[in-house]
């Protein structure tokens, strides 16, 4: 009779890990009721070892999981960009990383009437603590000249700095603050050739000058 207890006892240990191998799926699939597994009157969860191994293993499933989700909202990192100029609401505007100009400038109301729409590309992702300038149209006008001026290497003489205006042929220090007075005083040039209102420039100083500046 003994034998036959043993081999019983034995069956229903097998019966009792197939359950609890059942369980730990059930965990992994996500689902959120537990599994119940009953036991023998008078026996505990210590006395079957194995099963306590399953339920250690659902365990850790569980715990995996809520890591996995837990990384995911984390990957999420967030960037703060100012959006300026003519748009309806500017200020800085908090945005998830790897977001487009365009979802910034929704975010700040979206551009003005007065705007240039193709000023700036709004498919380019936008960086944390980035300047986005949305200039009007008259703006953008004067922007991409003095761009164009910048890169042919002129000078702008309605803005130039005394030490950029030393850079042009015939102009020293004091010719360079001459013109930085005249400009505070009358306002700026409207042409190139006005830059011979400026005391002590004459046509020979200009014409060595001339295709190295612009009043744009």
């Amino acid at each position: 009779m003994m034998f036959f207890k043993v081999i019983s006892k034995i069956k229903y240990r097998c019966m009792i890990i197939l359950l609890g191998c059942i369980a730990l799926l059930m965990a992994g699939c996500g689902g959120k009721d537990e599994a119940i597994i009953l036991l023998p009157s008078g026996e505990s969860v210590a006395e079957y070892p194995e099963l306590e191994a399953v339920e250690q293993d659902a365990e850790t499933v569980d715990n995996n999981v809520a890591l996995s989700a837990a990384e995911t909202i984390n990957k999420t990192q967030m960037v703060y960009v100012y959006v300026c100029g003519a748009v309806y609401s500017p200020g800085v505007v908090e945005i998830a990383e790897g977001s487009r100009a365009e979802e910034a400038l929704r975010l700040a109301g979206g551009m003005t009437q007065e705007a240039d729409p193709f000023y700036v590309n709004l498919a380019e992702t936008v960086t944390d603590g980035q300047k986005l300038y949305f200039p009007t149209t008259e703006e953008a006008k004067r922007l991409e000249t003095a761009a164009k001026a910048a890169e042919e290497g002129l000078v702008n003489i309605n803005t130039a700095s005394e030490e950029e205006l030393c850079t042009l042929p015939g102009i020293g220090v004091s010719r360079a603050a001459d013109i930085v007075r005249y400009r505070e005083k009358n306002g700026s040039f409207q042409t190139k050739e006005d830059i011979m209102k400026v005391s002590g420039i004459k046509q020979n100083a200009y014409d060595k000058l001339c295709d190295k500046i612009t009043v744009q």
